[in-house]
């Protein structure tokens, strides 16, 4: 790769990283009403979508100790949105499921963000919207 390409590959990842903390930042503003703070909708939102985890499993996926995790995973279940069981096979082994009051939370909230975003992106014209479509496809790609 030149130095040209380099130089155009870090300006290009530079613009992206800073679009994608906007993009975040402005769809967080969309469970602002879900009276929960950022780390315990994280933490519920990779339980609802991800299926049951450990404890353990959790606190790597949210890069947190444990003990952190044990108390989001407290307050998660006080609130009615996990609860823990015993693990198949391994009755001392826990699990954390969400409850189907904490999945339809995580639907509902992703339903507000996409449709936060599609107001935005319903302001790009067709040519743009069909450009984004290739670069999101390219970035999965990228990403797996």
């Amino acid at each position: 790769m030149s130095r040209r390409d380099e130089e155009e590959l870090r300006e290009l990842a530079t613009r992206l990283h800073a679009a994608s903390i906007r993009l975040l930042r402005t769809l967080r503003r969309e469970d602002d009403g879900t009276g929960l703070s950022a780390p315990r909708l994280s933490a519920l939102s990779v339980i609802a979508f991800a299926g049951p985890l450990s404890l353990a499993d959790l606190a790597a996926a949210e890069q947190v100790r444990p003990p952190t995790m044990s108390r989001i995973v407290d307050a998660l279940v006080e609130a009615g949105l996990v609860t823990r069981e015993a693990a198949p096979g391994d009755r001392r082994s826990i699990r954390i499921p969400a409850t189907r009051k904490g999945v339809r939370l995580m639907e509902k909230g992703r339903e507000r963000r996409v449709k936060a975003l599609v107001a935005r992106l319903g302001g790009l014209d067709a040519g743009d919207r069909r450009c984004l479509a290739r670069a999101v496809g390219a970035l999965e790609d990228a990403l797996a």
